[in-house]
C-alpha cells in the first residue's frame, strides 16, 4: 500500500517539476535549465547521503551490467523531453502522453524480461488497461 502512495507522490512531483522546468527554460534556455535541474538534484542527493547514510561511492564500480549506470544521462534526456513536450502541448496533455509511453515501455520491459527485470507473462487484462488509457487520451483531447 505504501508503494501506491509513493507512486502518487512521484507522479505529482513529476508534473510539478515539468511545469517548473518549462518556466525556468523560458528565461534561461534549455541546457542551462536542464543543467540546473541535474545540478540541484545532485546537491540534494549529496545532502541526503550525508544525513541518511554513507554508502560507499566506490560500489558504483561494482554495478553490473555497466549500461545501467546511464540512468543519469537518461535523466537529462527526460528533463529535455518533458520541457519540450510541455511547451508544445501544455502540462496536462504532455503528462498524459508521457504516462502512456511509460506504461507501454514498462509493460514491454516486463514482457521481454529486459534489463534484468523478471519476465512476466502476457495478459489481455494489461492490454485492455492500456487501451482504456488510450481511450482516455482521446476523450481528453475531444473538443466540444
Amino acid at each position: 500500500m505504501i508503494g501506491f502512495f509513493i507512486a502518487i507522490i512521484s507522479g505529482a512531483c513529476m508534473a510539478v517539476q515539468g511545469v517548473f522546468n518549462t518556466q525556468v527554460t523560458k528565461t534561461t534556455g534549455m541546457w542551462v535549465s536542464n543543467g540546473w535541474v541535474q545540478l540541484s538534484a545532485f546537491a540534494v542527493c549529496v545532502v541526503a547521503w550525508l544525513v541518511a547514510g554513507r554508502d560507499s561511492i566506490a560500489t558504483l564500480g561494482k554495478v553490473e551490467p555497466k549500461y545501467v549506470l546511464l540512468g543519469g544521462a537518461i535523466g537529462a534526456c527526460i528533463t529535455w523531453t518533458v520541457i519540450k513536450s510541455m511547451e508544445q502541448l501544455g502540462p496536462a496533455k504532455a503528462t498524459l502522453f508521457i504516462i502512456i509511453a511509460q506504461i507501454l515501455v514498462a509493460y514491454l520491459i516486463e514482457l521481454l524480461g529486459l534489463f534484468g527485470v523478471d519476465k512476466q507473462p502476457f495478459t489481455w487484462r494489461k492490454i485492455i488497461g492500456v487501451a482504456v488509457a488510450l481511450v482516455g487520451i482521446v476523450i481528453f483531447q475531444w473538443e466540444s
